[in-house]
């Protein structure tokens, strides 16, 4: 159904184009191949201005002062991996041979058993209480490591311990106890970022250790990756590699304003296009880590899409009106008990307008449990205000599909996709896309490409009529009409139970 994820549309499609995602991490030292540069045949000498001199000389100065110190608070991460892996026991289809029996067990069979993995990416120093210093890095880093070694550009290496990792940010904070003098990074303030500012980015790349390259911001606010999926990431041209994985972005007042955590690259090497998470991202979560072991999310229960403009007006919404779909509602939970429908629309949260799911996803993760959040929504062409006591987000009712009505995104039929489908032009409704496995839609038996003609006997040429007829508050069961082959057949009845 290629013609069909492009109608919905969603973010993460976007990082696709850029070719080879990379994680810049996982590398072992010596791993780059070795080039020579060749002398150029003649020398050609240029006499500079002694005033053009002094400025680069003093650009040099702020690099060089920059390089002295921070470095110091720049370290090498290196860890051991343990996984475990099937290995095939060539006996297992013999009774007997040289002693050795058949066993019954498969998994023993196969011979389980455990591989370590080396490899090294980098980390940043961001406090020291009493004796204990906090390393921030990457998830994909340390997040599952055995064990951690820390080496400082002095020389000192120290065994380090996991105080906490976090997939969905892609951060993870490590401590070792040290009692001597320590270099601790300074954070800046990454939403003072702008397109063009000069950065520099510090690490181990390649496992070549304490290496600075640098380049400028060449955006702010970059979706994609599918790493860190509620961070909106700077992109900068400075040379990032792999290795270089949480180690610092730093502005040129020596301020920490990022984590350099992924690359797009066609080759698996630098191409110019390396992203980081902003600092201000991650500054909540460092207290968070050290107080709980963990990072708490606050919780609306919505499954978000960013329509496109086709989809926009499917949905009865001007192509211009920035929002995200509210596609499906996990009954029973913030949302639903706030009084939000499926295919709502929403444009704004606590005074803020909302412009991606990224970013609604990152303001309601920062809200604390308990608080209430102002959200406006278009229903129908009409502005609704809700008021939502927001929750603690946890894993298991977040990926509980039984509870996501109604478990499946609603497409418009468009030209390609009535053409794909074979559909003759007096077929009106909506298309099933996305079908979640376990969830409501599953159990009526819908799959990807069918099409609803009808809700509840009412019948429906768009995905805004699907919507409205699929309203919660006033159905207590719902059943559909799906159109198929020339045929239309209804589905069960599915009693809701908020």
């Amino acid at each position: 159904m290629k013609t069909l994820t492009k109608i919905v549309g969603t973010a993460a499609i976007a990082a696709a184009s850029f070719g080879l995602l990379a994680l810049s991490c996982k590398v072992n030292n010596g791993s780059a191949n070795v080039a020579f540069a060749e002398s150029p045949k003649k020398a050609s000498v240029t006499q500079a201005s002694a005033s053009a001199i002094s400025t680069t000389e003093a650009l040099q100065n702020v690099f060089r002062s920059i390089s002295t110190n921070v470095l110091p608070a720049v370290v090498e991460v290196d860890v051991t991996e343990t996984t475990q892996v099937q290995s095939y026991n060539p006996f297992r289809d013999l009774p007997f041979f040289f002693g050795m029996p058949r066993g019954g067990d498969d998994d023993k069979d196969s011979g389980t058993r455990e591989m370590q993995q080396s490899a090294l990416g980098s980390g940043v120093i961001v406090r020291k209480t009493g004796k204990t210093v906090y390393v921030l890095t990457n998830n994909h880093v340390a997040g599952k490591a055995t064990t951690i070694t820390l080496k400082l550009t002095d020389g000192r290496e120290f065994d380090g311990k996991l105080v906490g990792a976090d997939e969905r940010m892609d951060i993870a904070l490590v401590s070792f106890e040290c009692s001597d003098s320590i270099t601790v990074a300074q954070l800046g303030d990454s939403d003072d970022v702008q397109q063009g500012d000069i950065v520099l980015a510090l690490g181990s790349p390649l496992g070549y250790f304490a290496s600075v390259t640098q380049g400028i911001v060449s955006a702010t606010g970059r979706s994609g990756g599918q790493i860190g999926s509620i961070s909106d990431f700077i992109q900068t041209d400075a040379a990032i590699n792999q290795g270089n994985s949480g180690g610092p972005l730093v502005n040129i007042y020596g301020e920490v304003i990022g984590i350099n955590t992924w690359i797009a690259s066609q080759s698996g090497g630098s191409q110019g296009l390396g992203f980081s998470i902003p600092i201000n991202n991650i500054k909540t979560a460092i207290d968070q880590f050290i107080s709980k072991g963990k990072i708490t999310y606050g919780w609306l229960g919505v499954s978000l899409v960013e329509p496109t403009a086709e989809y926009q007006k499917d949905l009865g919404i001007g192509e211009k009106q920035a929002g995200v779909l509210a596609a499906q509602i996990f009954m029973g939970n913030p949302a639903a008990k706030g009084g939000m429908q499926a295919g709502d629309y929403i444009i704004e949260l606590n005074g803020t307008a909302i412009k991606s799911a990224d970013q609604l996803s990152r303001e309601i993760g920062n809200i604390p449990a308990g608080q209430v959040a102002k959200i406006v929504v278009l229903r129908g062409g009409k502005k609704v205000n809700l008021s939502v006591k927001i929750e603690e987000r946890n894993q298991e009712v977040a990926g509980n599909n039984g509870k996501l009505w109604p478990g499946f995104i609603a497409a418009p039929i468009s030209d390609a996709s009535r053409k794909q489908l074979k559909l003759d032009d007096k077929v009106k409704g909506i298309i099933v896309t996305g079908v979640q496995e376990k969830s409501p839609a599953a159990a009526l038996r819908l799959q990807n490409g069918d099409v609803i003609t009808a809700v509840n006997d009412t019948k429906i040429s768009s995905v805004e009529e699907f919507y409205a007829a699929l309203d919660t508050t006033k159905n207590k069961e719902v059943w559909f009409d799906v159109y198929s082959d020339g045929h239309t057949v209804s589905t069960g009845k599915y009693k809701i139970n908020q």
